[in-house]
Order: structure tokens, then C-alpha cells, then sequence
């Protein structure tokens, strides 16, 4: 990817970075937006990237049953049950701020707390980005992003590309270890969307189905 794409995305996240901000100001109440993280502050952790975990961070610590991790997926409900990963639960970008009669955030317990890493994910990026911000903009503490989402899951982990017999000893280790977690997944049979805006479910045959059920 190119300079000059890097820098155009990053001007186009920081502009939804913006939007996003705006909206939370107008909804919020005063009482909660004085709890809230100085935006400078956010605006470092948007632009230092350690909301990211990688694709191979989090099939490793699936596989290994790391109880301290919790993959959240915040697309819709529909695409949560065509597709997700193993120990997802589904919590839609559009219901992540409901209260209940009391005032209070309905997720607040799972996504204010200080045992589990969440790792939100989406199609792509966006969602799941905007989910972060919205969490991070009220001071909701251990929730990152998987770098790249589904369809960088789909490219590294259940479908991954040989390496050039002239890679480094590491790409060999990586492809290897991808290429196991692609068995354990059941790699090769699912399809994601690649757009984020308007995209329909992903597809995933049965058989692959059966190796991704649970945490619903």
C-alpha cells in the first residue's frame, strides 16, 4: 500500500473519529461526559495503534483456551449466526450504548471490566473501530479491535498464501502456524464480505459451520 493511501485512510478514520465524537457529546447526558477520557488522550491512543490485536494473536489465544480474552462481534444479528468466532458473543454496534429502565448500560459488566481483554471485530474495521471509540470515549476500559477483521482473518487464518520459498525463517513459522489454525477452524469454505457499508452476511458452508459454532 502506497504513502498516499496510508495517509487518506487515516484522514478518513479521523474524520468518522470526529463524527462519532460529535454524536456521543449531543446523547450523552453532562453528568456522564464528565466521566468521560479527555479527548487528547484518545486521540494519542487512536494514533499509537495498541487497540489492535492481530489475526494470529487472537486464533493463537482462541486455540489455546485463554479465558482471559472475549471476542465480541458487533455486526448485526443475522451475520453473527451465518458466521463468527469460536467464543464470540454478539453485541450489535447499534445496541452497544442501550440502558435499562434504571439508566444504566446494559453491557455495562462485560464491557467495563478489568479481568477480560474484549476484542471487537467486525467485516472489516469500521465497525468495530467505532465501536472502540464510542467504549473508549466514556473511559470503558480492556476492549481492542482485531486488526483487519473478518475478511483479514479470512486472508491470514483460514485461507492463508504460501510464502516464497526465498521468505525468512519467520514467514515459514507464521505460514506453519497459520496453516495449522486453518484446520483447526475449518479453514477454506467461508466467504466474508469485503465492504462494511450495506454488505451482506457472509457465507459459510456447513461443514465449516459445524467447526464455528458457539459462544452465541
Amino acid at each position: 500500500m502506497s504513502d498516499t493511501r496510508i495517509i487518506k485512510k487515516r484522514y478518513i478514520f479521523m474524520a468518522i473519529v470526529f463524527v462519532d465524537l460529535a454524536l456521543l457529546l449531543v446523547l450523552l447526558p453532562e453528568k456522564q461526559i464528565s466521566k468521560q477520557i479527555k479527548p487528547e488522550k484518545l486521540l494519542q491512543e487512536i494514533n499509537d495503534n495498541t487497540r489492535y490485536f492481530s489475526t494470529d494473536d487472537v486464533a493463537a489465544k482462541i486455540i489455546e483456551s485463554d479465558l482471559f480474552i472475549q471476542p465480541i462481534d458487533v455486526r448485526t444479528p443475522e451475520e453473527f449466526k451465518s458466521f463468527h468466532l469460536k467464543r464470540a458473543i454478539n453485541i450489535p454496534l447499534d445496541s452497544i450504548l442501550n440502558k435499562d429502565e434504571k439508566g444504566k448500560f446494559v453491557y455495562d459488566y462485560i464491557l467495563n471490566q478489568e479481568v477480560k481483554s474484549n476484542i471487537l471485530y467486525s467485516n472489516g474495521t469500521i465497525y468495530s473501530n467505532q465501536a472502540w471509540l464510542l467504549l473508549r470515549r466514556l473511559n470503558f476500559k480492556n476492549n481492542y479491535v482485531m486488526e483487519g477483521g473478518l475478511n483479514k482473518w479470512i486472508e491470514t487464518i483460514i485461507k492463508p498464501q504460501r510464502p516464497p520459498v526465498t521468505a525468512s525463517q519467520n514467514e515459514l513459522d507464521k505460514y506453519s502456524f497459520r496453516k495449522a489454525a486453518s484446520m483447526f477452524f475449518g479453514g477454506g469454505s467461508v466467504n466474508v464480505a469485503s465492504s462494511e457499508s450495506s454488505a451482506p452476511a457472509p457465507v459459510i458452508k456447513k461443514k465449516a459451520m459445524k467447526e464455528e459454532e458457539g459462544g452465541c
